[in-house]
């Protein structure tokens, strides 16, 4: 009987004989186990046995590690169908979910934050999850908050997140049919706040009610500034006369909101500095000693401080979400989108902005990805 080769193995799998290959490759490995041709067989077997990670990892070591043109080659070569296969189940596992009714919902993809250090990495896994410039998937990446990355149907979007968090990138996908589902109670006024709050607020029909909780039932909170646009007009004498004045919309403020969020009850409260009513019910401020007169004589912000501190001091372990600004960033040009959401929002405004459901979006967002609606 003939001594194992390097030909030999080549042979073998040329007639797709995997067991014969992996006799010889198990005998030349004994003998010859810094061969680099055998390395590169050893990762072809381990392809033809559907392990394509340890066969991926193989190939690009070869790559980095060996000058021989020809060897670089079959590298490569390997590379290019353990992609292509990997696609090809992909897109099979996306045709199976779209089959299901349950997966062919809209749905949206969101990126979360990554660390300033690993995103040269996450950039090429991205790139090859979605077949893209891994340049351009670097500039995807955010240290901090969300980016609004993907819309499709949720069958399709969980798949890719399945792929990325088996990559190390965080993200998850959530159904816009969920949505509609969270109960987004508008807070007028707290009417009281011990022993047990109790708040009195409209529904989504805009009927006034009156909602108690307890303070253990909050889970999180979500705040965030909405900007308040105005139209400003501007003269450039140094223009031609018709170009003098120019009309532009500008940022005047900000509409602080902040949201409490009530999973059990699956219910969000939501209050705005710009819609809060502080001349009825409870006094929040800073020093209980404050009198009724002057609290009702300080401003909005002020007022609106206090809310917030009293909240700090009832809620002080829940996590505090406030990257709306990054995430509305990327997902008001999703005008589609945002057109379907009802904002919940109370401000008054000239003409409507996508700002205003984004953080509806956003706070839902926070809610499902933590508390899941199961079906």
């Amino acid at each position: 009987m003939s001594e194992p080769s390097i030909e030999r193995v080549a042979e073998a799998f040329k007639q797709h004989n995997v067991k014969a290959a992996s006799k010889l490759l198990k005998q030349l490995y004994k003998t010859s186990p810094q061969n680099p041709w055998v390395k590169f067989y050893i990762g072809r077997l381990y392809e033809e046995t559907r392990h394509p990670d340890t066969a991926e990892q193989i190939y690009r070591q070869l790559l980095q590690s060996n000058p021989s043109p020809k060897l670089l080659s079959h590298a490569r070569q390997g590379l290019q169908r353990l992609e292509a296969s990997a696609q090809q189940q992909r897109q099979q596992s996306i045709e199976r979910a779209k089959a299901d009714p349950q997966n062919a919902t809209a749905g949206v993809l969101i990126l979360e934050g990554t660390p300033p250090e690993q995103r040269q990495a996450f950039a090429q896994s991205l790139a090859r999850i979605f077949q893209i410039d891994p340049y351009n998937a670097r500039l995807t990446m955010q240290v901090r908050g969300w980016r609004l990355y993907r819309t499709g149907s949720i069958g399709e979007l969980r798949l890719y997140v399945e792929e990325m968090k088996a990559a190390g990138i965080p993200a998850f996908a959530v159904s816009l049919d969920d949505v509609p589902k969270l109960e987004v109670l508008r807070v007028e006024y707290f009417q009281t706040l011990s022993p047990q709050p109790s708040v009195v607020c409209r529904d989504r029909s805009a009927q006034l009610g009156q909602f108690s909780f307890d303070w253990g039932e909050v889970s999180q909170q979500v705040r965030g500034g909405i900007p308040i646009f105005v139209n400003a007009v501007s003269y450039d004498i140094s223009r031609k006369t018709k170009q003098q004045v120019q009309r532009k919309q500008e940022t005047r403020d900000f509409a602080q909101v902040c949201d409490l969020h009530l999973p059990k009850r699956r219910c969000i409260l939501r209050l705005c500095d710009r819609s809060y009513d502080f001349h009825r019910g409870a006094i929040f401020t800073p020093e209980h000693q404050q009198t009724l007169g002057k609290m009702r004589e300080a401003t909005t912000r002020i007022n609106w401080n206090g809310i917030l501190q009293v909240f700090d001091r009832n809620l002080p372990e829940i996590p505090l979400w406030s990257d709306f600004s990054q995430f509305a960033e990327t997902a008001i040009d999703y005008h589609f989108l945002m057109e379907k959401i009802d904002s919940h929002i109370d401000i008054s405004r000239t003409e409507p902005t996508h700002w205003d459901p984004a953080f509806q979006l956003y706070s839902s967002l926070v809610f499902l990805r933590n508390y899941p609606i199961q079906n």
